[in-house]
């Protein structure tokens, strides 16, 4: 009777765990890649008397679902209609009345941080990954190479049997890695994706993408007139998938699809932007009231939520003049546009799923937004986000110029911080600001076919990025490797989401949780948070700030789902508790030193690079999508470049040897057979060196000399143009990028790829005669950058 009972009993617990985990009881490998199974046949004399053994194949667990993740670039907590916001996403709505909404899920409130922290279930400094790749700093925390001790999920599903796949940006590559000299380990391809296509770096233009397929640099399909990054990506995942379930339909995929929007550049096909014309005269206070009474209606908030008040540092919408408010009304109008384009695209590739009779078989993870909406605009928003990042102000009359441009191929464009804040509603702040809600808090939806019984339902358990990873292993029955690929691995730092699936009212299995970014901070712990915002804004070069000045609040967010109230002098006890949790915390994860500096973190030099004490670069016909993080810093010095051309008696137009394009950027090159040197500051002001003589036919050696005026950065030069020795041209160039040419655009001999730096050539306006090689000599060293530089003055 009691063997009976014990098997009872044993049964029960089996089919209880089969129910919640899914797919498998058994444990999957610890160890990965699974060891190799042992010869299990005969060796006789001859194959007549031997019995043959092929080694298994590996296959996932049974019954393991497919993983589609899926995840957007700055986007609100109140921006898509799903989550009471303005922009309507009628597919993120159809996924979350047949799955589930989460209304207190985080991210790190940035790009690269989030994203590591994502595919890997640990916190972001636990894999260094502290800031965004273009910041990285000596530091154990911030370095951006994320560990070998730190698989990624894709890794570990890959080594368990599925095919993987992603699709659009990237940001967990070293900049400096990102070259075709690589080294790739840490591309895509060796962390757990078969196959990639997308782009590296932090965003990029959606009309003309530095596009990566795999670890090669490929050009946009040029027989689209009306190309746009999304559908593109859509595209290739889509086929993917067909590919991948026609060859191996019993064979599990996980998909990795992250957009380059909403981040900027703001651009859309001008259909969808049209339809929000008018929609946000009312301005961004009016928006923030309209928004929470929406959220409320919806449920996604409490009833007892407030809504949080606009902070002093942004101007209400009555104060601005009526061609202010024309012009930024446009400005998000545009955003919108681009978010409600980005869930139609989605849309299509669920669709796509479900032709196939997969979506049922499906775990679907959308996240809206590696962080909240940016505030990187500035207060009047921008044309060219570059300008933003050289400390370049926005020229009033240049704005209102472009108004009829933004969002197309003619503008790199960022709306203003206020509407940043609007669609963050309730919570303060924006993206980068870790320490409130507006930069972590971002809507999740989940769905899983009849898994999740109760479709459309709300969870409102406090969980993190982290736990994305340990909720996909769980989902699909695989172990959590100790050891991978030889290295030990670091403990997962992630706890499932799993259990919420069926217990709306489980209590959070996640307790603690610290956050971090440019020195502003948090920790919450049970149900309470303690916040401290570092005074510098997102738009702000560093500023003169003693972290210890940091004032802190203390929120009870289990009955103050916004942050409204701050108990910080009510309950100083309590104050002083997170505050100490916190600075254990951080020494715990890699978190200190702290590190406000913004701008002067752009400089290349302040990482590796396999320019480093070189002088002298010599390149060849064929090299180009060279990221800036790999291509000589000419930025603050004097420079030389000379180019060995071959003229043929037709005469040569074309590019020499450029960097940059439309937005930012310089180009040596032969017009009408005259060289010519553009030079493009921020889309401002180009200034143009052109020689009055073209280059005989036969050999002939250009030279184009640029002599820095030296003192402090992005100051003028002059630069002078020789052919063969003689000196051709002179001209002034007044003033010159700082810190940053680009995210996207690249370095490139004998062609230009990406957007023009001027407008009197079309890319990729390839040389025409035989360039022998450029080299580029370095002459004087870059001034030395000063923490606290006050660059943005400029």
């Amino acid at each position: 009777m009691s063997r009976l009972l014990w098997r009872s009993l044993a049964l029960s617990f089996l089919i209880v765990l089969f129910t919640f985990t899914g797919p498998a009881v058994a444990a999957t490998s610890k160890v990965l890649p699974i060891p190799e199974e042992s010869f299990k046949g005969k060796i006789g004399i001859t194959y007549k008397d031997s019995k043959p053994d092929f080694p298994s194949s590996i296959t996932a667990p049974a019954q393991a679902p497919n993983v589609l993740l899926i995840l957007l670039d700055d986007v609100g907590f109140g921006q898509a209609s799903t989550f009471g916001g303005p922009v309507e996403t009628p597919n993120l709505t159809r996924l979350a009345e047949r799955g589930l909404r989460y209304n207190q899920f985080h991210t790190t409130a940035l790009c690269s941080p989030t994203r590591a922290a994502l595919l890997t279930g640990r916190n972001h400094h636990s894999v260094s990954t502290g800031v965004v790749t273009e910041l990285a700093t000596g530091y154990p925390g911030y370095t951006a190479i994320l560990p070998q001790s730190a698989a990624t999920v894709a890794e570990v599903l890959r080594q368990n049997g599925y095919n993987t796949a992603a699709f659009g940006k990237w940001h967990n590559t070293p900049d400096y890695e990102t070259s075709a000299a690589g080294p790739f380990d840490r591309w895509p391809t060796r962390l757990g994706f078969e196959y990639f296509y997308g782009f590296l770096g932090g965003d990029t233009n959606q009309w003309s993408p530095a596009l990566v397929e795999n670890t090669k640099r490929v050009d946009k399909p040029s027989d689209n007139p009306d190309y746009h990054l999304t559908p593109d990506l859509v595209d290739h995942a889509i086929a993917w998938i067909r590919s991948q379930q026609s060859i191996a339909p019993d064979k599990p995929f996980f998909t990795y699809l992250a957009t380059g929007a909403t981040h900027a550049p703001h651009h859309a096909p001008k259909a969808w932007i049209d339809k929000y014309q008018g929609k946000f005269n009312q301005g961004w206070d009016k928006l923030r009231e309209e928004t929470f009474a929406r959220q409320k209606q919806l449920g996604v908030i409490p009833e007892n939520a407030q809504l949080t008040p606009r902070p002093k540092e942004l101007p209400a919408w009555d104060s601005l003049s009526a061609e202010q408010q024309k012009l930024y009304s446009h400005m998000v109008e545009v955003f919108a546009g681009f978010l409600a384009h980005t869930d139609y695209e989605v849309g299509r590739l669920i669709d796509g799923i479900a032709q196939l009779g997969e979506l049922d078989n499906t775990l679907v993870i959308y996240i809206v937004g590696d962080n909240g909406a940016s505030a990187e605009g500035g207060l009047t928003g921008s044309v060219n986000e570059l300008k933003v990042f050289n400390g370049v102000p926005e020229n009033p009359e240049q704005l209102l110029a472009s108004i009829d441009e933004l969002g197309s191929p003619k503008t790199f464009n960022h709306f203003p911080a206020g509407w940043a804040w609007a669609v963050n509603t309730p919570f303060q702040w924006t993206k980068q600001i870790a320490s409130h809600f507006g930069g972590t808090r971002n809507p999740l939806v989940i769905s899983w076919g009849d898994r999740i019984k109760d479709q459309g339902g709300l969870r409102s358990q406090f969980h993190h990025v982290i736990d994305i990873t340990p909720t996909i292993l769980e989902a699909t029955g695989i172990t959590a490797p100790t050891k991978v690929n030889g290295v030990k691995q670091q403990p997962i730092e992630g706890t499932s989401l799993t259990y919420t699936f069926d217990d709306a009212d489980a209590p959070s299995h996640r307790k603690t949780q610290y956050f971090e970014m440019l020195g502003n901070r948090a920790i919450y712990d049970q149900g309470w948070i303690a916040a401290a915002r570092h005074p510098r804004l997102p738009w702000q070069a560093t500023i003169k700030a003693d972290f210890d000045q940091d004032p802190w609040e203390l929120y009870n967010i289990e009955k103050d789902f916004s942050e409204a109230n701050n108990l910080a002098d009510q309950n100083p006890e309590k104050l002083q508790k997170l505050q100490k949790l916190f600075l254990s915390e951080a020494k715990k994860y890699q978190v200190l030193p702290l590190d406000d500096r913004a701008f002067e973190r752009f400089d290349i030099q302040l990482r590796p690079s396999l320019l480093t004490g070189r002088t002298s670069f010599t390149y060849y016909p064929g090299t180009f999508g060279i990221p800036e993080g790999s291509a000589p810093n000419i930025k603050n010095r004097s420079f030389s470049i000379t180019a060995n051309v071959d003229i043929p008696e037709s005469g040569a137009e074309g590019i020499l040897l450029t960097q940059g394009g439309r937005f930012s950027g310089w180009s040596f090159f032969l017009e009408d057979g005259k060289p010519t040197y553009a030079y493009n500051f921020v889309n401002a002001e180009r200034y143009i060196i052109q020689s009055t003589e073209t280059v005989p036919t036969g050999k002939s050696i250009l030279r184009f000399d640029f002599d820095y005026d030296g003192g402090t950065l992005g100051t003028g030069g002059t630069g002078k143009l020789f052919i063969n020795d003689k000196q051709v041209a002179e001209g002034r160039i007044a003033k010159t990028i700082a810190f940053r040419w680009a995210l996207d655009e690249t370095f490139d001999v004998g062609r230009d790829t990406g957007t023009p730096v001027v407008e009197t050539y079309k890319v990729p306006f390839a040389f025409t005669g035989n360039l022998q090689q450029v080299t580029l000599d370095i002459k004087s060293a870059q001034p030395q950058i000063e923490q606290n530089s006050g660059i943005s003055k400029k």
